[in-house]
């Protein structure tokens, strides 16, 4: 017998975890990085404008509202990681709860979320950096513009290789610079508003800008929540990250929950200032004028900036490079998870034996986003675009899926205390079906050809490219579980409701965390 054939599929044991480094973030540092995770500068940036298109004065409630299936979703995140605090996350928790299809095509749903955006944001970044520029000759040059972004995946790949040390400090100092600029664009804006210095059109912000009965359109009003639901996404980063994190079984619950919170506060208030300021007229740089739609700040950064303008452009092109690096994480990790439950080939479970990171699956989805990228590049940036606007159905697919595995794996404790029953019963419930109708909602309305930039078969190329990407999950799932190595996790053997998952133990020795195991 050869020695591959004797040797089983190499996992580590159980106090070994999966071989990442433990202790390596505290509650200041996975917040950072659940925060960083959204791009909150150039989701705002990509989004604002096409809310209020869809919904107009009722953007800012659109905003809140889209909060309450992220709030209530962190809740049964919160409640599995401390049940099981596994960096596979909805993978593992899926399969646990639904078995082995159910929670592989929920860690498809992270892979393929992660890959789409890793190319959108690459192009961003890049494209935000040559406008430093200037010159329309560079930030209009589409190849000059797509190695920029391919060197950025690069550059963030190997910091994520490297390790959480050099990457949770680089983070801070990213997220301090989004925020910086946030802050002053809410200051300079309102206080033109109120001290009457700001455009014609400009508007006192209005009480029934938070009406939830006020909007006019189905379809506009499940457009707007799932242009929302994209910006609240990534803060199950610092979930990912359960394993490198300082008790893990409550640190990251506990910092999902707060991303949400101070997201929610910084969305609505940019929001509000965007609509105080510029007004929703359909001209200039109202907020109802189409061509402003795809990017909020850059119409109104010389109105707010001034000649500090470039302060917004650099802001958007640093969030769009920092959350490359943060979205990377999570799916190198989902993919790690499931290779170490045979839901995946073993090459996908190496850790790097110096910094303790999965290198192959960091490595691996990132040529896979690079090739992405370039390809749907060369086939037309229209596609590209549209790629953004699918990933919401990703989002609210595994997303709904985790809440629900939710309810179904403490099912026998809801109702044994009343806290039980909130946040392992009703909010994960109450979470799960809202993203359920957006889902189903949204699918239809992208189904129409009219909807994005293309037309795929006779339908929207929208719809094609996220019902697409998440069918071909399907036929891959298929494919691998004929494999050997797949046998016992599609038998339910390798990972399963009464697995112990690997994880390291409570009493594994934990060094002092990046940011100073703040708790």
């Amino acid at each position: 017998m050869t020695e591959k054939s004797a040797a089983p599929a190499v996992v580590p044991p159980p106090t070994e975890g999966k071989g990442l480094a433990a202790g390596k973030l505290g509650l200041f540092g996975s917040t950072v990085i659940g925060l960083a995770s959204t791009a909150p500068v150039y989701s705002l940036a990509a989004t604002v404008g096409f809310v209020v298109l869809a919904v107009g004065a009722q953007a800012p409630i659109a905003m809140i509202l889209a909060f309450i299936p992220m709030f209530l979703t962190a809740y049964a995140y919160r409640e599995l990681n401390r049940a099981v605090p596994d960096c596979g996350t909805a993978f593992t928790w899926v399969t646990k709860a639904f078995g082995p299809h159910t929670g592989w095509l929920a860690g498809w749903g992270v892979a393929v979320a992660g890959i789409i955006v890793l190319a959108n944001l690459a192009q961003i970044g890049s494209k935000y950096l040559w406008l430093l520029t200037n010159n329309p000759d560079l930030y209009d040059n589409v190849p000059l513009v797509t190695a920029t972004g391919v060197v950025f995946i690069g550059l963030m790949t190997f910091v994520s290789v490297r390790g959480l040390e050099i990457g949770e400090r680089l983070q801070n100092i990213l997220l301090a610079v989004q925020y910086v600029a946030l802050i002053l664009f809410v200051v300079l804006a309102l206080w033109a508003v109120f001290t009457g210095t700001a455009p014609e059109g400009s508007t006192a912000p209005q009480a029934d800008w938070f009406n939830p009965f006020a909007f006019t359109s189905l379809s506009g009003f499940t457009e707007a929540i799932l242009l929302c639901l994209f910006i609240y996404w990534g803060w199950d980063t610092c979930l990912a990250l359960n394993e490198e994190t300082k008790d893990p079984k409550r640190t990251p619950g506990r910092a999902a929950v707060l991303s949400t919170v101070i997201l929610l506060v910084t969305y609505v208030s940019v929001t509000v200032a965007a609509m105080s300021f510029a007004g929703l007229g359909t001209s200039g740089i109202g907020l109802g004028n189409e061509g402003n739609a795809e990017d909020v700040f850059f119409a109104l950064k010389d109105a707010i900036f001034g000649p500090w303008a470039w302060l917004l452009v650099i802001a958007v092109c640093v969030s769009a490079i920092s959350s490359t690096q943060t979205t990377i994480l999570p799916t190198a990790r989902g993919t790690l998870a499931m290779s170490t439950y045979r839901a995946l080939p073993e090459a996908f479970g190496r850790i790097n034996p110096k910094f303790r990171t999965p290198r192959f699956a960091t490595i691996f989805m990132s040529v896979v986003a690079v090739a992405f990228y370039v390809g749907m590049t060369l086939v037309s940036e229209n596609i590209l675009a549209d790629t953004i606007l699918s990933i919401g159905l990703a989002i609210a697919f595994y997303y709904a899926l985790t809440s629900f595995a939710c309810v179904w794996f403490f099912r026998r404790e809801i109702f044994t205390t009343a806290r039980n029953f909130l946040f392992k019963g009703l909010f994960p419930l109450i979470g799960g079906l809202m993203l359920t109708a957006a889902f189903i909602q949204s699918a239809i309305d992208m189904y129409d050809p009219d909807y994005g930039y293309t037309v795929i078969f006779g339908i929207g190329g929208v719809f094609v490219v996220g019902v697409g990407s998440l069918a071909l999950g399907v036929v891959l799932m298929i494919v691998w579980s004929f494999f050997p190595r797949a046998k016992p996790f599609f038998r339910g053997e390798s990972l399963n409701r009464e697995t112990a998952v690997l994880v390291p133990e409570d009493d594994h020795p934990v060094p002092r965390s990046v940011d100073g195991g703040l708790m």
